[in-house]
């Protein structure tokens, strides 16, 4: 496991978060949140997260929503969408405009994450 790298998963649904949680916390540290709101007080109080992965669609805050305001708390988080959905305008302006790295389509493959995560580290 690398436990140089703490992945941050917002999700509101349950089973996505037992599923992200099993799968990936073999090879890194993973802390969920189900919300939002939660996963800003997760990044307040957790100085180890080095990544964020959301789900874009959550009551109250989206998956942008979210992120523009993590970017407030810890502005160099590298940032990340999983969606159920193709690309929509809105998730490639923030590609553009740099809030986030890039999207990923729900299932989230394991080997993705991994590239992703190693292309960050080097």
């Amino acid at each position: 496991m690398n436990t140089n790298i703490c992945i941050l998963y917002t999700d509101d649904e349950p089973i996505n978060l037992y599923v992200f949680e099993r799968i990936f916390s073999r090879k890194f540290k993973v802390v969920v949140a189900n919300s939002g709101l939660e996963g800003l007080e997760m990044i307040k109080n957790n100085p180890e997260i080095t990544l964020i992965i959301t789900d874009m669609q959550m009551p109250h805050l989206d998956g942008i929503q979210f992120i523009r305001k993590a970017k407030e708390i810890k502005p160099n988080m590298p940032c990340y969408i999983l969606t159920g959905y193709e690309i929509t305008p809105e998730i490639s302006d923030a590609i553009k405009e740099g809030l986030i790295v890039e999207y990923f389509k729900k299932p989230l493959e394991e080997d993705l994450l991994e590239r992703a995560v190693h292309k960050l580290n080097k």
